[in-house]
């Protein structure tokens, strides 16, 4: 495999694992050439980025909640 050609599967858990660790150049630029050309992976990242913004939001307001 060419080192910045990726599947889906590897660039799905790419975005996941961006969430915990900073990413080499070379995962940043096959993620990229990979969002490019693909239809299904950035539909997966919105989402991915929706539920998280949601659970942040989630966890903002149990905190405030406890705080009462």
């Amino acid at each position: 495999m060419m080192p910045l050609k990726r599947t889906c599967k590897e660039v799905t858990a790419l975005v996941v694992a961006r969430e915990d660790r900073a990413l080499p150049l070379s995962e940043r630029l096959a993620l990229r050439i990979h969002m490019n050309f693909c239809d299904a992976c950035p539909v997966f990242e919105r989402q991915f980025m929706t539920l998280r913004n949601a659970l942040r939001q989630w966890h903002s307001y149990q905190s405030r909640d406890n705080d009462e």
